[in-house]
């Protein structure tokens, strides 16, 4: 679990590279600043009432009782030490947050971001995370209850691609929103203007360092490894979050390479982390060829979810983020009520567990929604989310920080 811990939160340094080699240079103290400011926050935040929220008992099933940094609260039933545990789910709490970052750069005041990224930790996805990995409504199997009663299944998602990254793919979607476009996105005649990144080395090697952080965000979301039946459901969890990333970065590959005559690599490095995304609900649950069935549509569906968002719906997300965390969050979860082996449609158990997937993907995407709107709108008209026109011309690290990272 430890271990598995160190992973994800090595998988900080990979989503600030990544999103600095997407965006530009002037920019690049700023990305890396709130990448650590994420994880500094939401620890804090996190430990102190937010494990509470997620983990607390409430009898209703909508969110815990706070702890106020009490952690006697808490006993794992498998026996894992109650502060380990928080680690390892603190470091899950970080990533939520982080997505956000990549989605409103190059544009959004640092003070504000401060303020957003506390309420992501503080409340945002402790809540819906309650409903999912702490015993509240959607992942109740018990007779009787509202799942059950409804669909004859619970909601399903092992790692976190609804509860981590569809709910901070859509938080990244509503900020975007409000934030606007940077300066010169899109020409008078309403076109994208393509404003490239100053470093696919730093992106590349960000995806990278993702793509390895992601061995221990899903196999290590089985908390066990003693005995057989662990040892084996780790390896097939870590072969099926391969093979997805594999074929998601193959798919688009391809797929850009005959749309536009040209192999698109940003588009791939994205492609990989759609299939990855895509995977995290159901890795525990999915043959390998589900796996890779995964990883291609999902690498199919970014580089048009990617158009769509840019070019039709005019939302500038410099580093794709709601196109990979939301779009293939979402689409991966749906899957999971197809492929599952045990449970899925596919494998002639009905539709149920379909209709559980799509209802708790709904429940916990609307939940993000309504608390990001209502959060993004209140920072705009009270203290602003966005940076004055001079600061975003000749960028955030100057102005903000008093410091480049590029001095030479």
């Amino acid at each position: 679990m430890l271990l598995a811990a160190m992973l994800v939160f090595f998988m900080q340094p990979g989503f600030a590279y990544c999103e600095a080699g997407f965006t530009r240079r002037k920019n690049t103290t700023n990305i890396l600043f709130k990448n650590f400011g994420d994880f500094m926050i939401g620890s804090v935040l996190f430990w102190f009432v937010g494990f509470g929220f997620m983990f607390g008992s409430d009898g209703q099933g909508f969110i815990g009782m706070p702890n106020f940094g009490d952690l006697s609260f808490y006993h794992n039933a498998n026996g894992l030490p109650t502060e380990g545990f928080l680690m390892f789910e603190t470091v899950f709490c970080a990533t939520a947050a982080t997505i956000v970052s990549g989605a409103m750069a190059e544009r959004t005041k640092f003070d504000m971001y401060v303020i957003y990224s506390l309420f992501i930790s503080l409340i945002i996805y402790p809540v819906e995370g309650h409903w999912t990995w702490g015993g509240g409504w959607l992942m109740n199997s018990a007779e009787g209850s509202f799942m059950m009663n409804t669909f004859g299944h619970a909601f399903h998602d092992f790692a976190g691609s609804t509860v981590v990254h569809s709910v901070g793919g859509v938080l990244a979607f509503i900020g975007a929103i409000f934030l606007g476009p940077r300066l010169g996105k899109y020409g008078k005649d309403g076109k994208s203007r393509a404003i490239p990144g100053h470093s696919l080395t730093l992106a590349s090697l960000g995806v990278f360092i993702l793509w390895f952080g992601w061995f221990g965000f899903n196999p290590g979301s089985q908390l066990a490894a003693s005995g057989q039946v662990n040892r084996e459901a780790i390896s097939h969890v870590f072969l099926t979050t391969n093979m997805a990333a594999v074929c998601g970065g193959l798919a688009t590959m391809f797929l850009t390479w005959i749309k536009y005559g040209k192999p698109s690599f940003s588009l791939t490095l994205n492609g990989i982390l759609a299939g990855l995304v895509g995977i995290t609900a159901g890795c525990d649950a999915v043959s390998v060829v589900g796996s890779v069935i995964i990883g291609v549509c999902c690498g199919i569906a970014l580089p048009f979810a990617v158009e769509f968002i840019d070019k039709k719906l005019h939302v500038d997300d410099p580093v794709g983020a709601s196109s990979v965390h939301w779009v293939n969050g979402v689409l991966g979860t749906l899957l999971t009520g197809l492929l599952s082996t045990s449970e899925g449609a596919f494998y002639g158990h009905g539709f149920g567990f379909f209709g559980a997937q799509a209802f708790g993907v709904l429940c916990v995407d609307a939940w993000a929604a309504a608390c990001g709107i209502v959060l993004f709108w209140t920072i705009k008209h009270t203290a602003g989310l966005r940076v004055d026109k001079r600061i975003e011309e000749e960028g955030l690290d100057i102005y903000e920080h008093g410091e480049s990272c590029y001095v030479d």
